[in-house]
C-alpha cells in the first residue's frame, strides 16, 4: 500500500490516478514539442510550402476520425478502459519515433515519409483519444474533472517551457539533420514514460455484453445540448487550424526566426498557458464555461492579428503570450462544458462523437486555410484574415446556436 509522505492515511485509488495522470502528461510535456512545434519546421527545411502543411494537418485530421470511429467498437473488446488506451496510445507515440527515420529515406521521398510519418499514427490517435478520454472520466470523481484538467494543462504547459527552449537552443547548435534526428528520439523515450504512467491508472471494469445482447441506441447527435457543443467546436476548431499552419512559415521565411526563437515564441504561449490554468476554475465559476471559450477567441484573434502585423521578432512574443492563454481557456471551457452537458452512463459514444467533432473540425480548417493561401500570396493578409475569422467565431460563441437558425428564418420571411 503506498502511503502520502504529508497525511496520516493512505491515498485513495482516486488520488492515485489523479497523480498518475498529471504525471503523464508531464512527461508528454517534454517530448511534444518536437511533434509540435519542430516538425513543422523540419518540414519547411525539406522544402514544405504552405499548401504542403495544410494538407499534412488536414489528412492527418481524416486519419484521426477514422480511428475515433473505432473507438467505441474498440472499447468493447476490453473490460476495462486503461487496457483498450494502452496499444493504440502506443502507436500513436509512434510519431513521436518515425520522424527520425527521415534522413535515411531518398532526398526526393523524405518530405513524404514526414507526412507519412504524422498521418499513420493518427489512426491510432484517434482510438487513443476516446479511449483516453473514457478512461480519464472514470478514474476520478466528477467533481475533480476541472480541477484535474487545470493540473495536467498546468503539469503540460511548464514541461513543454522547459523541453522547448531545450529543444530550440539543441536544434540550433547541432549539426542538420542529426539534431532532429536525436530530437525526435529522446521524445519517444519521454513518451514511453507518459505510457507507463497511463499504465498505472486503475479504473472500474466495465461490464461486458454477451453477443447478440442489445445495446441501448444513443445517437449523441440528436441531443440539443450536445449539438450546441458540436457548434462551438465548429466556430473554435476551424478558424483557430484554418491559418494556424502558416505561423511557422511567417515566423521563419519572413522574420528569420531561427529554432532557438522557435524555443522562446512557444515558451511564451506556455507561459502564459500556465498561468491562465491558475484561474480557469474561477473563471468558469465566475461567467461560465461558453461565455470564458467566446472571450479566449477574441483574445487568440489578437494574437494572430499581431503576428501578422509585426515588424520585428520581439513583437510576436506578444501575441504567442495572448495566444496560449487564449488556446488554453478554450480547451478547458470546451470539455468542461462538454462533461457538464453529458450523462456519464453514455459516455462512450459521446466521448466519440465529441472527438469526431473536433476532427471534422481540423480537417475543415486548414482546407479552409488553402482557399485564403490560394487567394492571396501574402502571409500577411491570410493571416489578418484568419485573425477576422477568429473574431467572428468568439462573437458568435457567445450566442446560443439555435438562434442564429431562428433569426434567419425570421430574416428571410419578412423579405
Amino acid at each position: 500500500m503506498r502511503w502520502n509522505l504529508f497525511a496520516s492515511r493512505p491515498l485513495s485509488q482516486q488520488d492515485q490516478n489523479y497523480r498518475h495522470l498529471v504525471t503523464d502528461i508531464a512527461w508528454f510535456g517534454l517530448a511534444f514539442p518536437a511533434v509540435n512545434r519542430f516538425l513543422q519546421i523540419y518540414a519547411i527545411h525539406l522544402g514544405a510550402e504552405a499548401s504542403q502543411l495544410n494538407w499534412m494537418a488536414s489528412l492527418a485530421a481524416v486519419a484521426l476520425l477514422a480511428g475515433s470511429s473505432l473507438a467505441v467498437r474498440w472499447l468493447g473488446m476490453w473490460d476495462n478502459s486503461m487496457k483498450a488506451t494502452l496499444l493504440p496510445g502506443f502507436g500513436y507515440r509512434l510519431s513521436f519515433f518515425l520522424p527520425a527515420l527521415t534522413p535515411f529515406f531518398p532526398e526526393n521521398l523524405q518530405l513524404l515519409w514526414l507526412i507519412l510519418a504524422v498521418i499513420v499514427p493518427a489512426v491510432p490517435q484517434g482510438i487513443a483519444s476516446v479511449t483516453f478520454l473514457v478512461m480519464f472520466r472514470e478514474a476520478v470523481h466528477e467533481e475533480q474533472v476541472p480541477r484535474l484538467l487545470s493540473r495536467r494543462m498546468l503539469a503540460l504547459n511548464i514541461t513543454l517551457g522547459i523541453s522547448g527552449l531545450a529543444m530550440g537552443y539543441w536544434l540550433d547548435r547541432a549539426t542538420f539533420p542529426l539534431n532532429y534526428q536525436l530530437m525526435f528520439v529522446l521524445a519517444f523515450v519521454f513518451v514511453m514514460m507518459s505510457q507507463w504512467k497511463v499504465s498505472r491508472v486503475r479504473v472500474p471494469k466495465t461490464e461486458r455484453r454477451p453477443k447478440g445482447a442489445e445495446r441501448p441506441s444513443v445517437n449523441p447527435w440528436r441531443s440539443a445540448s450536445f449539438q450546441v457543443i458540436v457548434a462551438i467546436i465548429a466556430l473554435t476548431h476551424i478558424t483557430f487550424t484554418s491559418v494556424q499552419a502558416m505561423v511557422p512559415l511567417r515566423m521563419m521565411n519572413e522574420l528569420r526566426a531561427t529554432e532557438s526563437f522557435m524555443g522562446l515564441f512557444t515558451v511564451a504561449e506556455l507561459a502564459s498557458a500556465a498561468l491562465i490554468t491558475l484561474f480557469t476554475g474561477r473563471v468558469v465559476e465566475r461567467i461560465g464555461s461558453r461565455s470564458m471559450i467566446a472571450v479566449a477567441m477574441l483574445g487568440s484573434g489578437l494574437s494572430i492579428f499581431l503576428i501578422a502585423v509585426a515588424q520585428t521578432l520581439p513583437i510576436t512574443l506578444v501575441g504567442a503570450a495572448i495566444g496560449g492563454a487564449s488556446w488554453t481557456c478554450v480547451g478547458i471551457g470546451l470539455f468542461s462544458y462538454f462533461s457538464e452537458a453529458t450523462p456519464m452512463e453514455h459516455r462512450g459514444p459521446f466521448t466519440m462523437a465529441y472527438n469526431q467533432a473536433i476532427f471534422i473540425a481540423m480537417f475543415i480548417g486548414p482546407l479552409v486555410g488553402q482557399v485564403l493561401t490560394s487567394h492571396s500570396k501574402s502571409l500577411v493578409m491570410v493571416l489578418v484574415v484568419g485573425a477576422a475569422l477568429r473574431v467572428g467565431a468568439g462573437l458568435l460563441a457567445y450566442t446560443h446556436p439555435r438562434a442564429w437558425f431562428g433569426r434567419m428564418r425570421h430574416a428571410l420571411q419578412t423579405r
